[in-house]
């Protein structure tokens, strides 16, 4: 008699959670912190350490919590008991800066169709390829590894996120691999959301039948979340300006690169009437680097009920998006925890609205005073009765002028430069006795203005010729005055001769 395999996985599966349950009780864990709500309270507790850039979390049906750190590893924790169990680790992935194993899923049926779905980068030849790859999950391992789809790969934003939709199908937000040319074109699959059956083929009722591209127009997306009713979200990080949340639409194409954020330039604006182009529904300048994403739809914290939960990197905070009934507008936003607990890399929420973020203070990028004993973290929020005396709140976002030198600073250079101009080496240059903060500075303002190539190290410097000439004089001035004894000031006039 041939068995139902979806039957029996789900009996098997079924038994051991069942007797994890019955084993242990639910554990005590170390509390950071207390959130006080208009009428909720929430804890942050501390739910597991000494990870290393957990850059994925998932919640499969079962209510066990999935971790992919970017080296590779992959591990899967019961909630009920605490227990972390190392299921996998990658042996081909390639891990540099902002490559590695940087998405993850779950079957939504998962008793039925145990499945967990990979996106990494890896070395082939001379090149980098982004690979998409299916895991089985048997007997507290990963087997039977399957590649859908490969695609090219790059040093830098590769992306990448993964999701199920209410469809069943697999979507997939791709980098541009910083490639300008990417994202607009539609024979390449970089700067796009992909749409993909669950074995690795093309859907037929895609945009085009013949091409996994679902939209397009894209930089590189860190976040990726469906919601209760189906509509879908994805944060992205811009350049130097105009990080994003958009509502991705069938077909839709978002502008990168020829429009960043909100259309409202004379050649954006052309260009969108010519190619139909989709606005954000938010987007930040100075940037803030979004990361993980995950849509708020318990009754568990009512005050977050229908919003997006959005974790920042350069913001180093959570940023709570309230929706409209509709989903298709941001109505209100609020922070929570700005550089308490560092670089915030992932979130998800749980089957009793409780949250999980991960910390991602050991990656390429630290910031300073970070990272913090015990880094890196999964922290669990949660409804509490308990009291503080000096608990947090979330602060309504303000988008106001920024004046000093020194505010500019922060904004838009600390996040390379480092807020004491020490820079990253061999990555992003320090601006301490640097020649050129100290030498001709006409040099220095072509530079700021125009950006420059790639580097050795492969990153570029974006261009600033969006600030005003005060603002870029502002900066320099800041910059000259802390990192080297040139006095000489450089007013707004001068920046103008040299634009």
């Amino acid at each position: 008699m041939e068995i139902n395999r979806s039957v029996l996985g789900r009996v098997l599966l079924g038994l051991y959670l069942l007797t994890g349950c019955r084993q242990e009780k639910d554990r005590e864990l170390d509390r950071l912190d207390m959130v006080y709500l208009d009428s909720s309270r929430l804890k942050v507790e501390v739910l597991a350490s000494g990870l290393e850039v957990p850059w994925d979390l998932e919640v499969d049906g079962l209510g066990n919590l999935w971790i992919a750190e970017q080296k590779g590893k992959v591990s899967l924790m019961n909630l009920k008991t605490g227990s972390l169990k190392h299921l996998l680790t990658l042996p081909d992935v390639w891990q540099e800066r902002t490559s590695g194993l940087l998405g993850m899923t779950v079957h939504p049926d998962f008793m039925g169709f145990p499945h967990v779905y990979l996106n990494y980068t890896l070395k082939q030849g001379s090149g980098i390829v982004s690979r998409l790859i299916r895991y089985t999950y048997h007997n507290d391992t990963l087997i039977q590894p399957f590649v859908l789809l490969e695609i090219e790969g790059g040093t830098s934003h590769n992306g990448s996120r993964l999701d199920f939709g209410p469809d069943n199908k697999l979507y997939w937000a791709t980098g541009d691999i910083h490639d300008f040319s990417n994202a607009q074109n539609p024979q390449s699959l970089n700067g796009k959301i992909l749409r993909i059956n669950q074995d690795g083929s093309i859907p037929k009722d895609n945009p085009n039948p013949n091409s996994y591209v679902w939209s397009m127009g894209f930089r590189n997306m860190q976040g990726l979340v469906f919601s209760s009713n189906g509509m879908l979200y994805t944060s992205e990080h811009g350049d130097a300006i105009e990080d994003e949340v958009n509502l991705i639409r069938k077909g839709g194409n978002y502008g990168w690169p020829n429009i960043e954020g909100k259309e409202d330039l004379d050649e954006e604006r052309d260009f969108a009437r010519i190619h139909n182009t989709l606005e954000p529904l938010r987007s930040w300048t100075p940037v803030i680097a979004p990361a993980g994403l995950t849509y708020y739809g318990n009754k568990a914290i009512p005050e977050w009920t229908n919003s997006l939960l959005l974790t920042t990197l350069k913001g180093k905070s959570l940023r709570v998006l309230s929706l409209n009934e509709k989903g298709d507008d941001i109505i209100s936003e609020e922070i929570l925890f700005e550089n308490r607990y560092g670089r915030l890399r992932d979130i998800v929420t749980g089957s009793e609205g409780e949250i999980y973020l991960s910390t991602s203070n050991l990656d390429w990028n630290p910031q300073p005073g970070f990272p913090l004993d015990g880094d890196d973290k999964i922290l669990k929020i949660s409804r509490s009765d308990e009291t503080s005396t000096s608990p947090l709140s979330p602060v309504k976002a303000q988008q106001g002028p920024l004046l000093s030198g020194s505010e500019l600073y922060l904004s838009y250079c600390a996040s390379c430069h480092k807020e004491d101009g020490s820079g990253i080496p061999e990555i992003f240059p320090s601006l301490k006795d640097s020649r050129l903060i100290t030498g001709d500075p006409s040099a220095l303002v072509g530079l700021v203005l125009k950006g420059s190539e790639s580097s050795e190290s492969g990153q570029q410097m974006p261009s600033f010729a969006f600030l005003d000439n005060r603002q870029v004089a502002e900066i320099l001035n800041y910059v000259r005055g802390e990192w080297s004894e040139n006095m000489q000031r450089i007013d707004p006039d001068f920046i103008e001769q040299n634009r």
